[in-house]
């Protein structure tokens, strides 16, 4: 058996690699930064609506955080908003919802009918 056939075939597979590799250019991508207001607002928005409060309360604790970097007053508000929420259901958790986003600002017209 010939021995120079799998050397020169390893050769050019190295070969290849080396060149493919030689086209690779970079490239930074802009990550925007999430407004946490938003987030509030979409989940006040959900109870609002009828949506009784599930999985996302985990995600409670990183709003209030996230938004004590902006406004430590509106942090307080919220946090107090969401223990209040925490153990409410039916009405009370869409009148506690609604109440909360009026105290954040948060309300558009929409969400006043």
């Amino acid at each position: 058996m010939n021995m120079k056939l799998p050397v020169r075939m390893a050769a050019y597979a190295a070969l290849s690699f080396l060149i493919a590799g030689c086209g690779v250019r970079e490239e930074t991508i802009v990550v925007a930064k999430v407004d946490v207001m938003n987030q509030v607002r979409s989940t006040l928005q959900n109870y609002v609506k009828g949506q009784p409060v599930t999985s996302e309360v985990t995600s409670y604790e990183y709003m209030v955080n996230e938004l004590r970097k902006d406004s430590a007053e509106k942090a307080d508000i919220l946090k107090a908003g969401l223990e209040e929420i925490k153990s409410s259901s039916g009405a009370a958790l869409k009148s506690k919802a609604k109440a909360l986003m009026q105290k954040l600002g948060l309300e558009t017209g929409a969400d006043k009918n």
